[in-house]
């Protein structure tokens, strides 16, 4: 439905921390040393988490070592005053012991140092809570303050010497050099001849699963210890490697073939084949052009010779034929049919069994292990999380493959905390789009990588997050070099002379601008005077937010008035409600409004969760939630909607009825409409092209999906359609049908996120974008889904944008958002997606 809900995830408080300021320190105590197993052996940063359901304090705050293992609680007298500051996101607090303890000390408790970190404009309210209820804090003004062990204290400090400097530390793994090696994977099971750029990719995942190597920032010490150089945690144990990793290449580059010869090669009981060390090869290549080029005969020997590679970073010998053998791949419904159809085309038949864990699944752990590869989805697995019984949890797969990992960008999501929850010691997040929105969507990713420390909240913002949001080098410096350390990616232009890295044939991107009838134009001008004096109004009010439903619902109908004026109703003023402040509770006729913005705009997330809405709520505020969400958040002390700060009670809640799913047949009222005048450019861009080719629209809107049907099969295109409202089987079939190039089939109709990911449409070679997205990164997923692996001909990509409308302004946006995307991990990124709702309000209403 909006941009604010979608992409401009500044809006929705709880996916991304807001900047934060150091308020001070306190001095507190961890106890219950002795009936935890953690240990602190020097000086030391320690991970803080809320412990709500704690069955023996309700404020009781769990402290954890660097290998997150717990090492005891802050006492209760400190955490009665701050966790109601946390619960209420208020402040955030980070912990460091800030000397290694001494021989005779207490086994009871142990001093730590617990940091306050809150927003600019709540410092002098937080220092005051803090002191009132007993506390001291010691702030910046307090002579004591110089005691402050806190990373962003001591890297205030003028350095001395060649002293410990975390800078540098990341410097050191960001210099390292990663040999480039690429396999092949096993006949027997994959018949596709995989391209140089994927043999690299799969010999680099195979050496990751399979090192020897201490993980990032770990190294051994003269006196048997291991140390992890960032938080100073020792330990005799020996870390385990961190087999696994971020598999980044760009959409369209073959991840999924990839993954795929990764399960075949590197399985229990099987001989891995020799490595190729690229590097070599192309050094020899060289040396042999060159000496070629002089006019020697002498032939370098083994220039493409296959060599086993064993210098203690390769040392490997396979998976033990006795451990798990099953992969579970995780996956949103649309890229079911991508995983089913590569295995098709590239497998075997029947070297790779497959079995799909959704809809009608079985509950036997035995069943599920018979398989190579258990397919699933985010929901499927938020959905069990809570289940005791449920298999998902109780298996310990060989390896857990996320794709399309992005979507758990949400660290609070319960899908998140499923997929971190799954055992195993083999984990890969695979997405084009690591970064969507901030840096802070990595950290869940960190999470489920089990990346430690970064894995904890509190280790990231100090080391990570906050160095990034305040604008330092370092920042940026250190997320290039942790991402460095643990990602691959490559770009489809990678290459050094310019050409694509695949061979891809060239993609154009046009815009058609498209002229209103004056019967349009008039509509349209009417409602969008209408639209601007109402938001004019909740601009000058300061209730834009308490407003939020019914400007996001404004939006909606201008933009679906672009497309035909059969989408919306005419008089603007039926959207409005009758106050200032929208309450649900007594204006039925608001409610069913929602729940029919919820049918039309195809584009709508949960602000919380940034998924569809599942068991949709509405708030008497007028805010759209998952159940789910909206209940966790009033767990909270306080609880306010996330949205507008409306003081919350489950009594203010309602359920939105269940939304029917469009209908298969035109509905009349469409019927008896003239046709539009972006249907009819749509249909004379269409008409010009050879008939033998292949087109797919995308389109946000399901109903406008639902409008070209009739149009273009009376002009004599065969079409097909695909939108969220169909089965997972049914999407595969439809697409299926489309791939068949024997099929006579012109016209895909396709909803724009439903097919935005993961698909292939490679039998397409032209797109057409009837309605321009707020966020230009969702339009080349689209743009992906034809460009991509497979494709043959030159893609051309025609977006249809009204002339001197919301449309236009939409596009200002996409430019902004590009240039943004840029320097995302910048602060001034940062700072300006968080001030950029108003003023792109004002941008798209033209005011």
């Amino acid at each position: 439905m909006a941009a604010a809900a979608s992409d401009d995830d500044d809006v929705t408080f709880p996916s991304q921390p807001p900047e934060t300021y150091l308020a001070g320190f306190l001095i507190a105590n961890i106890v219950g040393l002795r009936y935890y197993t953690g240990t602190i052996s020097g000086r030391e940063m320690v991970g803080l988490v809320r412990e709500p359901l704690n069955p023996y304090d309700p404020n009781a705050i769990k402290v954890l070592n660097t290998r997150t293992v717990q090492v005891g609680h802050i006492e209760r007298s400190v955490a009665a005053v701050l966790s109601p500051l946390i619960d209420s996101r208020s402040i955030a607090v980070e912990g460091i012991v800030p000397k290694p303890p001494s021989k005779n000390r207490n086994p009871f408790k142990l001093p730590c140092q617990i940091h306050v970190f809150t927003r600019l404009d709540m410092i002098d309210a937080v220092r005051s809570e803090i002191e009132f209820n007993g506390l001291n804090l010691i702030s910046e003004s307090d002579p004591e303050f110089g005691l402050s062990e806190a990373v962003i204290v001591q890297e205030g400090k003028p350095k001395k010497g060649s002293g410990y400097n975390i800078d540098r530390l990341f410097d050191s793994v960001e210099g390292e050099v990663r040999r480039r090696v690429a396999m092949e994977p096993p006949k027997e099971v994959v018949l596709k001849e995989l391209f140089p750029h994927q043999k690299e990719g799969l010999g680099w995942m195979v050496s990751r699963e399979n090192s020897v190597e201490l993980p990032p920032f770990w190294k051994e010490e003269k006196d048997g210890f291991y140390s992890n150089v960032l938080t100073n945690f020792r330990t005799r144990d020996r870390p385990e490697p961190l087999r696994g990793g971020i598999l980044a290449d760009d959409m369209g580059l073959g991840k999924t073939l990839m993954l795929l010869s990764l399960i075949a090669t590197n399985r229990p009981g099987s001989d891995l084949p020799p490595f190729v060390d690229v590097d070599d090869v192309e050094m020899e290549k060289t040396s042999n052009k060159r000496a070629r080029g002089k006019g020697s005969r002498k032939k370098t020997s083994g220039s493409s010779k296959k060599r086993k590679i064993d210098d203690g970073f390769l040392r490997m010998e396979g998976l033990s034929d006795s451990g798990p053998r099953t992969t579970l791949v995780v996956c949103p419904p649309s890229v079911f049919s991508t995983w089913i159809t590569q295995l098709e085309e590239h497998t075997c038949s029947g070297s790779l069994k497959v079995y799909l864990y959704h809809g009608e699944r079985t509950k036997e752990v035995k069943e599920l292990l018979k398989y190579d590869i258990v397919l699933t989805t985010y929901s499927t697995l938020g959905a069990e999380f809570n289940l005791s019984e449920s298999p998902m949890k109780k298996i310990e797969w060989l390896r857990v493959i996320l794709d399309e990992a992005h979507l758990i960008k949400n660290f609070a999501a319960q899908q998140t905390k499923a997929v971190i929850a799954l055992k195993s010691e083999r984990r890969w997040a695979v997405t084009g789009t690591p970064i969507q929105n901030s840096s802070f969507d990595l950290f869940s990713i960190m999470a489920f990588l089990r990346f430690e420390p970064f894995s904890i909240k509190s280790y990231w913002q100090s080391l990570v997050q906050r160095p990034l949001d305040q604008g330092g080098k370092s920042g940026l410096s250190r997320l290039q070099a942790l991402m460095g350390a643990i990602s691959l990616r490559r770009t489809k232009d990678s290459q050094a002379d310019g050409k694509s890295l695949v061979g891809l044939p060239p993609k154009t991107v046009a815009t058609c601008y498209v002229e209103l009838s004056a019967e349009e134009r008039e509509q349209y001008d009417h409602m969008e005077s209408e639209a601007q004096n109402a938001l004019r109004q909740y601009i000058n009010d300061d209730t834009v937010m308490r407003n939020y439903s019914t400007v996001l619902h404004i939006i909606l109908r201008l933009r679906q008035i672009c497309n035909s004026v059969a989408l919306c109703p005419e008089d603007i003023r039926s959207l409005l409600p009758s106050d200032t402040l929208e309450d649900v509770s007594g204006n039925p006729e608001l409610l069913k409004k929602l729940v029919s913005m919820l049918e039309d705009g195809d584009d709508f997330d949960c602000p919380v969760c940034l998924c569809p809405p599942t068991k949709t709520v509405i708030t008497c505020c007028a805010h759209i939630f998952c159940q789910a969400c909206i209940l966790r958040t009033l767990k909270q002390l306080n609880p306010r909607c996330p949205i507008c700060r409306r003081p919350l009670s489950q009594s203010d809640l309602f359920t939105a009825p269940p939304s029917n799913p469009p209908d298969t047949e035109i509905p009349s009222s469409y019927s008896n409409r003239p046709i539009s005048s972006k249907i009819s450019a749509l249909l004379k861009l269409l008409s010009k092209e050879n008939p033998s080719t292949k087109s797919v629209v995308f389109s946000q809107f399901q109903k406008m999906l639902l409008l070209l049907e009739e149009p273009l099969k009376a002009a004599g295109f065969n079409v097909l359609r695909l939108d969220g409202s169909m089965t997972m089987k049914k999407r595969t079939d439809v697409i299926k049908e489309f791939m068949n190039t024997s099929d006579s089939t012109t016209v895909l109709l396709a909803s724009l996120k439903a097919s935005g990911a993961g698909i292939n449409l490679t039998a397409a070679s032209r797109v057409y974008l009837v309605d321009p997205w707020w966020n230009p990164a969702v339009e080349e997923q689209a743009m992906d889904r034809v460009h991509r692996i497979g494709q043959s001909e030159e893609v051309k990509v025609v977006r249809l944008v009204v002339k001197d409308s919301i449309e236009e302004r939409i596009l200002e946006l996409q430019e902004r958002k590009r240039k943004l995307a840029s320097g995302v991990l910048g602060r001034k990124a940062g700072k300006e997606l968080k001030q950029m709702r108003v003023k792109d309000l004002r941008t798209i209403m033209r005011m």
